[in-house]
């Protein structure tokens, strides 16, 4: 298993991207220990990067799709009312604490490029980054560490609502890479040292399919350049190539945190699988993290054993479990798991999602851990952690492995 640098010298000659140059021995002490300690934790979605299927209430009677529409269809005054008493109330200190006494240790906390550094000529709003702030000194006195996330860059990595904006992918064009390294200087100078940051996340699920893999790695190599004598880990998503894709990345690159996103819905054959594949698909996973050489953790991952979530798909776009989306055939009815409450689940609804879960913390813990979607949602029961915790489908506290329902679950 990879080490990193938190205890040790470093030494050596880096051979990756186009502007490697040798190291000198320095030591660096993390604020949380990656190698003794599993990542237990919860993100913050919904909250400064905005999304459809989170906060419905937000998209409900206007023609936006995301965050960039949004506020191009309020304007700048209007949108920053509606926003910032959004970010000033959806997530509050004592929802830090609860997250504390659910037994977490982390909260991963997206945001967007455009509360960090905006753009001339777009409608975004800004005030989150303010926000941000204040959050960081909740987690501290919460006992909480955060892994800032760069959820969104300009021209957007992957085309998804979550980006900010929907639609084409034209992150690598013009100088948008130059300004989204920018943004994370930014977000270092300004945070990295608080001690609750123990990760900086590079950049959110870049679309290694639709973008050259070389400029994510070259990216990647001068995001973790410029962070490598802060005493954060670096983390940087598998931009869908796989999780043992970037087993040979990285050599003499210390404290690099690999993040996998694992869900098991947004494909026509994983969501028609029944509950023991389910099961067994997230178990083997698990396993295949353990194999990366580096810390790894599912920064991503649901209860969901469906897509039925009202708009989790996109605004008014179907689900592939009831088939009206993606031509997918039919699996079941998405009636009660589409908007509702966990409590209003049906007992096999609950027992399965209980199951799914418990395997996945199973799994993940064999590597470095977890970070769940989402810490609350307005009505997707399947995604919304505190409802699960509430109505006892998700164990609590998550540290004391006796409270698990399932123990070995997957052997």
């Amino acid at each position: 298993m990879y080490t990193g640098w938190g205890s040790a010298l470093a030494i050596g000659l880096l051979t990756i991207g186009s502007n490697a140059s040798p190291l000198t021995p320095y030591k660096r002490a993390l604020k949380f220990d990656y190698n003794g300690q599993k990542v237990r934790g919860v993100n913050t979605g919904g909250w400064f990067v905005l999304e459809p299927w989170i906060t419905p209430s937000m998209f409900e009677g206007n023609g936006a799709v995301d965050e960039y529409t949004l506020t191009q269809e309020l304007g700048k005054d209007a949108a920053y009312s509606k926003l910032s008493q959004h970010w000033n109330s959806w997530i509050t200190q004592d929802d830090f604490n609860q997250i504390a006494a659910a037994g977490l240790n982390h909260v991963r906390i997206p945001i967007g490029y455009w509360s960090v550094i905006p753009l001339d000529g777009e409608p975004y709003v800004q005030g989150a980054y303010d926000v941000l702030g204040k959050a960081l000194d909740w987690a501290q006195a919460a006992g909480l560490k955060v892994m800032i996330d760069l959820h969104g860059a300009s021209g957007s990595q992957n085309g998804f609502d979550n980006s900010g904006k929907y639609g084409e992918i034209k992150w690598t064009q013009g100088d948008t890479v130059a300004h989204t390294i920018k943004v994370l200087n930014k977000i270092r100078d300004d945070h990295a040292a608080h001690p609750a940051v123990a990760a900086i996340e590079l950049l959110n699920e870049p679309m290694g399919w639709s973008v050259d893999m070389k400029t994510v790695k070259q990216f990647y190599y001068d995001g973790w350049g410029n962070l490598r004598d802060s005493n954060v880990a670096v983390t940087f998503h598998d931009a869908f190539q796989g999780v043992t894709a970037w087993n040979d990345w990285g050599a003499g690159m210390g404290n690099l945190l690999l993040d996998t996103h694992h869900y098991e819905v947004f494909d026509n054959n994983l969501v028609a699988q029944s509950i023991d594949t389910h099961i067994k698909t997230a178990c083997d996973f698990g396993k295949e993290m353990t194999t990366t050489g580096k810390w790894t953790i599912s920064g991503e991952w649901t209860g969901g054993i469906t897509d039925c979530a009202k708009w989790l798909n996109g605004k008014n776009k179907g689900a592939r479990y009831d088939g009206t989306h993606n031509n997918a055939a039919k699996t079941g009815d998405c009636t009660g798991k589409s908007t509702g409450t966990v409590a209003g689940l049906s007992n096999d609804d609950k027992s399965n999602i209980s199951r799914f879960i418990e395997a996945q913390l199973a799994a993940y813990e064999k590597a470095s851990g977890w970070i769940f979607w989402t810490w609350k949602t307005e009505g997707a029961p399947e995604w919304d952690m505190k409802d699960l915790l509430a109505n006892g489908l998700f164990p609590s506290p998550v540290n004391d492995l006796s409270k698990r329902k399932y123990p070995g679950i997957c052997g």
